[in-house]
């Protein structure tokens, strides 16, 4: 019997401790849109924890993962092929917001400690690899765009404040000016 064949009455037994870590994957998986994969081959137990506190100030998380199951989890919530970077041993930065800042936090941590090789990163639903990485890990983050903009949306608003704030004090020095001169040509 061919083992394509159907057998009668056999149904395939699911391993319910699988399906279980792929679900709780896949829910820690969909609270984000930003990933970025990491090989942590030669860190410490004291270093990966260093590197989750750091993250877990900036709300994400590092999770060292079965390939095999984050590729289920994530073609069940339609992500792009990811098998490139589910290779080796690796771990992967869940990035609720502003996951550039994350990205920035792990290039850093690797100029400290270089065991850590950063493969890649799904961000949104494009993948990056690890030089578009390092790229977006340099473009400014959430919080100093916003800067940015209101500095920029000051600056009319400053600027109309300086020239009204000029009138009455241009005003005074041209009177105190001409009763300098009437007072002048009096005496």
């Amino acid at each position: 019997m061919a083992r394509t064949e159907k057998i009668q009455g056999y149904e395939p037994k699911i391993n319910d401790a699988k399906t279980k870590a792929i679900g709780e994957l896949k829910e820690n998986f969909g609270s984000s849109e930003d990933f970025i994969f990491a090989d942590y081959r030669g860190l410490t137990v004291e270093q990966i924890t260093t590197l989750r506190r750091q993250m877990r100030a900036k709300e994400a998380s590092f999770k060292v993962v079965k390939n095999n199951y984050a590729l289920v989890a994530f073609n069940e919530l339609n992500a792009p092929d990811l098998s490139a970077y589910l290779t080796g041993p690796t771990a992967i930065a869940i990035a609720p917001k502003d996951s550039n800042e994350i990205a920035k936090l792990m290039y850093d941590f690797a100029k400290e400690t270089p065991a850590l090789n950063i493969k890649g990163g799904l961000i949104g639903q494009s993948l990056y690899d690890a030089k578009q990485v390092e790229a977006f890990s340099k473009l400014p983050g959430r919080l100093e765009l916003i800067s940015m903009l209101m500095s920029v949306m000051n600056g009319p608003a400053r600027n109309l404040a300086a020239a009204l704030n000029d009138i009455p004090s241009r005003l005074v020095r041209t009177v105190k000016a001409i009763a300098d001169k009437k007072a002048e040509s009096a005496a």
